[in-house]
């Protein structure tokens, strides 16, 4: 098959497929894939290294570290529970292996008993490094359980799947004025395409609401909507104040050299990426969206964890804009960078699928929107991103902090 390169991108080069469908892995509870991966959970950080070196042996195999499951109580356990859940019954998840040590207060099997009910019909096995007599033995068997799930679902078909199925998440990091202004707006529009298309698209980072609370409550599509994003964001800036943090509407030192004046500023820029369409609900973190269209997640502006929290919520992949370049990926789910800025496009082309910086008002842009349109049906049917290509597996839980 003919391999292209855009900005660093690998295009199948499939003249067969429609820009209006792809070809996924359609999974057992009916929802679809754009990958196949068999995901080797740890559900506490003490089976971290007993995980990687399991996936390490096994091709197609990834592991899923992270520093959580030990030491937490109510909320804050659960929120890790559900993540890794969330996680393990992705669309682009075929199978799971979870492994835990046996003490945590995140106890594999639990992690394990909702991926089944999340995804029914998934391949899952858990175990404990304890019950299995340690580290070397759990590595042994933890190899043998996984070489037979990757088995089990190496010779899955396929098949034609409408764009209407998708769960697209964006976010947008290390921004400047080329990323709002030229970036956000196309993604945007691509967004405002696979919304009419009947898809579902996440758009998080809560801090980009403040002070813009009115302007999204009246894209609301119920007036129960627009409330709970007045809610939200009400939330977060009593937590900001409370720590002291600037959340809207001062000097942003570090954008002034880019163009940007203001967080505000920002922040309304950082909006475009959602397009125009109503907004058809809030989730809180790593929530699945229930239907179609455009909807808000609650999550911090931390890139990793935001689109951790996304992935953990079904998304198939993440169209992610940046202008000063960034190297993040995601262990579950592709991440696609877009930038606008002809400076990044060179000197981070190494971690770029898409440069736009070459985009205005008239033609270039309309090309430019229809080149990320393909490019995004063209890593549903495989192709890989670039920070799939290097290796960028990041994947990142929030924390609540417990109430005294």
């Amino acid at each position: 098959m003919a391999i292209a390169t855009v900005a660093g991108h690998r295009s199948t080069g499939n003249p067969t497929v429609s820009t209006a469908t792809f070809l996924g892995y359609r999974r057992p509870d009916g929802t679809v894939g754009i990958r196949n991966h068999l995901a080797i959970i740890p559900s506490v950080i003490c089976a971290n290294t007993v995980t990687e070196r399991i996936a390490a042996q096994v091709p197609g195999a990834i592991a899923l570290p992270h520093p959580h499951g030990c030491a937490q109580v109510g909320d804050d356990v659960g929120l890790t529970e559900r993540i890794l859940a969330g996680a393990g019954a992705n669309p682009n998840v075929g199978a799971v292996l979870v492994i835990g040590l046996g003490c945590e207060t995140c106890q594999s099997n639990d992690v394990a008993s909702l991926i089944r009910t999340l995804a029914p019909g998934r391949p899952v096995v858990s175990f404990s490094i304890q019950e299995a007599g340690g580290s070397i033995k759990s590595i042994t068997r933890g190899v043998a359980v996984a070489r037979e799930l990757a088995t089990q679902i190496a010779n899955l078909p396929r098949v034609p799947i409408g764009l209407d199925e998708l769960i697209v998440a964006t976010q947008c990091g290390e921004s400047d004025h080329s990323t709002d202004t030229v970036s956000n707006p196309i993604v945007g529009e691509v967004v405002d395409h696979l919304v009419d298309l009947g898809a579902r698209v996440i758009m998080g980072e809560t801090t980009d609401w403040m002070d813009f609370e009115d302007h999204l409550s009246s894209r609301a599509a119920a007036p129960e909507i627009g409330a709970r994003i007045h809610a939200v964001t009400a939330r977060f800036r009593r937590g900001a104040t409370a720590n002291g943090a600037i959340v809207i509407g001062h000097e942003a030192d570090a954008d002034v050299l880019t163009g940007e004046t203001t967080i505000e500023a920002r922040a309304l820029g950082c909006l475009a990426k959602g397009g125009t369409r109503p907004i058809q609900d809030v989730l809180d973190f790593g929530v699945r969206p229930s239907r179609p269209g455009l909807h808000l997640m609650d999550t911090p502006p931390h890139d990793a964890v935001s689109v951790t929290a996304m992935a953990a919520a079904g998304a198939h992949l993440c169209l992610f804009t940046t202008g000063r370049g960034t190297p993040v990926g995601n262990a579950i789910i592709p991440v696609v960078k877009v930038t606008a800025n002809p400076l990044t496009s060179t000197r981070m082309g190494d971690n770029i699928d898409l440069s736009v910086a070459e985009s205005g008002n008239g033609a270039s842009r309309k090309a430019m929107v229809e080149a990320l349109r393909a490019l995004l049906v063209d890593v549903c049917n495989g192709a890989e991103t670039v920070a799939e290509i290097i290796g960028h597996q990041d994947f990142a839980i929030h924390r609540i902090a417990p109430t005294v």
